[in-house]
Parts: C-alpha cells; sequence; structure tokens
C-alpha cells in the first residue's frame, strides 16, 4: 500500500498533467490515458501468449516461428497502435493555434533565468514571472527567448513548447477555471535553471484590465485576426 502510495504521488499537484484545467490540457490527458489503456491491453495479450507457453508448451510448439513473428510481432500492436496514432492525430489538430481565429496575445520571452509576459492588447503592460489569463477565452502565446532554449510548460493547462532564439512559436491555452496555475522551464538552460519558475493567474475577464494595472473601466484593443 506504500509503494502504491509512492508511485502515485507523481500523479497529482501542482506539475500533473493528469489534473487538466483547461481543454488542451485535457485532451493530453485523454490522450495519456488512451496511451496507458493500450499499453495495458497489450500487456495483457502478451501476458496471455506466455502462459499459452509456459502451460501448454506442445500446443505451443506447433505454431511456426514464422506464426509468432506475424501475429505476435505484428498482429498484436497492430490492434493497439493504429487508432492510438488516429488519437494523437485528432487532438493535436484540435489544440493547434490554427490562423485566421479572432484570439487574444501574449508574448512571452524566456530569459536566463525568468520571463516576461507583454500584454499587446493592454498597451504593451509587462509582467515578470506572473503571467494573466482570462477565464473561459483561448490565448495565443507567442513565445521567444533572449539568448538560449527554454521550455515553457503549465501542466495544469496544456503542452510543453520550446521558446527559441531568434523565432517566435505560437502555444494556445484556455483555462476553465479561475485560480493560480504552476509553470516552469521544461528545458535545461543553465545553472538556475530550478529558479525558472512561473505563476499563471486566471482571472474573470473583467477583472484583469485590473490585475494589469489597468482602470476598472477601460476597454482592451480589439484582438487581431
Amino acid at each position: 500500500m506504500g509503494a502504491a502510495t509512492v508511485a502515485l504521488a507523481g500523479c497529482s499537484g501542482p506539475f500533473s498533467t493528469l489534473e487538466p484545467r483547461g481543454p488542451v490540457a485535457g485532451s493530453i490527458a485523454q490522450l495519456w490515458w488512451g496511451m496507458l489503456g493500450g499499453a495495458l491491453v497489450l500487456l495483457a495479450l502478451v501476458l496471455a501468449l506466455f502462459a499459452l507457453v509456459m502451460l501448454a508448451p506442445r500446443r505451443a510448439a506447433r505454431v511456426s516461428g514464422r506464426n509468432w513473428i506475424l501475429w505476435g510481432g505484428l498482429g498484436l500492436p497492430a490492434l493497439v497502435l493504429p487508432p492510438l496514432v488516429i488519437w494523437a492525430l485528432i487532438a493535436g489538430e484540435r489544440i493547434l493555434p490554427h490562423p485566421g481565429q479572432n484570439v487574444a496575445v501574449v508574448e512571452v520571452e524566456a530569459w536566463q533565468f525568468g520571463w516576461t509576459f507583454r500584454y499587446p492588447q493592454y498597451g504593451d503592460v509587462e509582467t515578470q514571472n506572473i503571467l494573466h489569463l482570462p477565464v473561459g477565452q483561448p490565448v495565443d502565446l507567442h513565445l521567444s527567448s533572449r539568448d538560449v532554449i527554454h521550455g515553457f510548460w503549465i501542466p495544469q493547462l496544456g503542452g510543453k513548447l520550446d521558446a527559441v532564439p531568434g523565432h517566435v512559436n505560437v502555444l494556445r491555452l484556455q483555462a476553465d477555471e479561475t485560480g493560480v496555475f504552476a509553470g516552469q522551464c521544461a528545458e535545461f538552460c543553465g545553472v538556475a535553471h530550478l529558479e525558472m519558475r512561473f505563476e499563471t493567474h486566471v482571472h474573470a475577464p473583467e477583472d484583469l484590465a485590473r490585475a494589469l494595472g489597468f482602470a476598472a473601466d477601460s476597454q482592451p484593443e480589439e484582438a487581431q485576426p
């Protein structure tokens, strides 16, 4: 019981991908559970063949080596892997930031050792190591780096994406509830890599301007398509 508790401890907490708080993270978590289920199906099939060999060796000996390779090496994986690949392609397509959609933008710049977030819709206001997002609305994060490659990751809201010097990668995220979510650099980037953690504060849309230091009655600029 104690060993199981220790083994499952990594499946919860602020850096757990199995406690999604947004649609992107939810798709990733569902795919993970599907992959786990597929792996268990394959394990069960392999154990069944192992049991056949151990319990009925004469019957197993009547199966030719070619058939073992065809059905055991190709047939069993073919039952599980193609559906998982199709599922992964569909999930990946759903979470991509397709162009032409009217979505707010936050510019993210990584540097040794911290994060700068800029909000073009709010007059290029900047925050350091705290990302502010509206609840229930998709946001495109334009990721870049000032020096080396960094990995942007908010486990409960979405997958990882690298911030690369001289290039902009786009990551779309959405939070389905307000609160504070932990983020970190997922790419070793130097001696102070462990210091590259940040927080994501998710607000009600009407509270976002106030959180960024705007007057309560100020209105953001329209997002550009």
